[in-house]
């Protein structure tokens, strides 16, 4: 059993488009394999911006914590594990004034930490997580990719390979604010399926 994370950040939740690809990737998914899926809405529950206190808290020996740094280090080391425990991660992608969204930022501030999902070598950074496939579906109201506009692609590409997710895909569905949406979106649907059966 193929076992799936699937990481949501539009504000619009289930309304969203970046959400409904996703829950699509996992539907079509279903349709040729046993899968077992763990969902993150990282809109409805979104996790406070990093601070040093967590960060702290991070760095203190944990049987020297706190109560309060056993539980601000319980957040990242929940979303660790999970990120662990899942083989497929699939992402669903809003793009917010050309970036990524903040609560997403805030899941990545939280799951790339030194000497747990990277480490420092002579030869520079190596990413400790491994074998995990990536998708990501960008859903976008505009048309960027390819451009320098685009700034999402490289970002995630980077800070996902800098923790050794190197196995990232992108499915982009463009141009949903302008005319000729529908067929932006059917064509990243159509996208979707295909890959969903090549997995």
């Amino acid at each position: 059993m193929k076992k799936v994370l699937v990481l949501n950040s539009s504000l619009n939740g289930e309304q969203g488009n970046s959400t409904k690809l996703s829950q699509l990737f996992v539907e079509q998914l279903a349709n040729n394999q046993q899968i077992s899926v763990t969902t993150r809405d990282l809109s409805d529950n979104a996790i406070a911006h990093l601070t040093q206190t967590e960060m702290a808290a991070w760095m203190t020996d944990a049987n020297e914590r706190s109560d309060e740094q056993k539980l601000l280090a319980a957040i990242s080391d929940d979303l660790i594990a999970e990120l662990n425990d899942n083989e497929l991660i699939v992402i669903g992608m809003p793009m917010y004034n050309f970036g990524i969204p903040s609560t997403f930022k805030a899941w990545i501030d939280r799951i790339a930490r030194a000497g747990i999902t990277f480490k420092y070598t002579e030869q520079g950074a190596v990413g400790l997580i491994k074998d995990k496939k990536v998708v990501v579906l960008a859903a976008r109201g505009g048309v960027y990719q390819g451009t320098d506009m685009d700034t999402q692609t490289k970002y995630l590409k980077d800070v996902l390979g800098f923790v050794g997710m190197t196995d990232v895909n992108f499915i982009y569905a463009e141009g949903l604010a302008m005319p000729g949406a529908e067929q932006s979106l059917e064509a990243a649907q159509n996208e979707i399926k295909a890959f969903a059966a090549s997995l």
